[in-house]
Parts: structure tokens; sequence; C-alpha cells
């Protein structure tokens, strides 16, 4: 149904096969560094185990474990979903919206949730801190809140930069074309 491929379109790559041009051996080349990319974070996770087994009390790694289990559902299920629907909206927003655009604004909402999932516990531990104000004495609240002001200034700034650039750079390929 549809076009015919050919076998070297389809060369072990499943669903998706390659674009028009790529051989096959291109396929067996990627293949290869997923491969190896696989075994290294393998390699990396081990290393990580062993860490932390050997320098984590053993009383400590059920809440090593809570953290990380968080850690998975604050990204899958905030994080991630987030970055996805300002991905959406800015694709309806405006149809000319360009993907340096949108990859600019889903690296600034994951640069400042990674930021704030530093900042939240220091801002809950001060309440909980004791009497000593040199423990933690910066109103991480505030810092926070103008990083993200900071933050917000830059990405609109950088996609401003970004939509001005690619309109200049489009309208040089038209005067260079004739049209």
């Amino acid at each position: 149904m549809g076009s015919a491929t050919t076998s070297t379109e389809n060369a072990g790559t499943g669903l998706f096969p390659p674009p028009a041009g790529i051989a096959a051996s291109t396929s067996r080349r990627m293949r290869s560094i997923r491969l190896a990319l696989v075994g290294a974070g393998v390699l990396l996770l081990a290393w990580g185990a062993f860490v932390m087994f050997d320098s984590v009390r053993l009383t400590r790694i059920p809440g090593v474990a809570l953290w990380i289990a968080a850690a998975i559902v604050l990204h899958d299920a905030i994080l991630a979903p987030i970055v996805f629907a300002c991905a959406i909206a800015l694709r309806r927003v405006g149809r000319r919206t360009t993907g340096t655009v949108i990859a600019i604004v889903q690296g600034a909402i994951v640069v400042g949730s990674l930021v704030s999932l530093i900042a939240v516990p220091t801002m809950v531990a001060k309440n909980f801190a004791p009497a000593n104000p040199t423990v933690l004495p910066l109103d991480y609240g505030l810092n926070l809140g103008i990083f993200w002001l900071v933050l917000a200034v830059l990405t609109v700034g950088l996609s401003v930069w970004a939509l001005l650039r690619e309109r200049h750079h489009a309208g040089k390929i038209d005067v260079d074309s004739g049209r």
C-alpha cells in the first residue's frame, strides 16, 4: 500500500526508514553507536550503584531511593508534560514559530525547573534550620524569583533574536533567488 520501498531504505530501522539516499551502512553504523551509548550508560549506572553502596550507609539507601523515585515522578508527571504542552502551544499560537524558538523555550523551562528543584529544598530547610543564621544565610525564595525573571528575559531576548535572524536569512534567500 502506498509507495514501494527498497530494502536499503528499511534496513534495520523498524518503523522509521532512513531518508532517501541514506545507505544501509549508515543504519548499521548508527546501530553500533547506539549500542556503544547503551553500554556506556549501563556501565555508568553500575558504577553509580557501586559508589552509592560503597559510600552511603545502608540505613540511608531507602531515602536515596525515595529521592530518585520522586525525581522520576517529578520529571515524568510534571516537567515533561509542561515542556510538551509549551511546544504544542507555541506551534498553535503562531504557525510561523520556528523549531529554534521552541527549543529555546523548552530549554529555559528545563533549566528553570532544575534550578527550582535545587532551590526549593533549601527554602524548606531554612524553615527547619537551627537558629544559626550562617547555615542558610540567603533569601532563597527571592533569589529563585530573580532567577526566573532573568531567565524569562533571556528567553524572550533569545527567541526574538532567533526569529529576526531566521527571517533575515529567509529574506536573503528570497532576494538571491529573484523572488
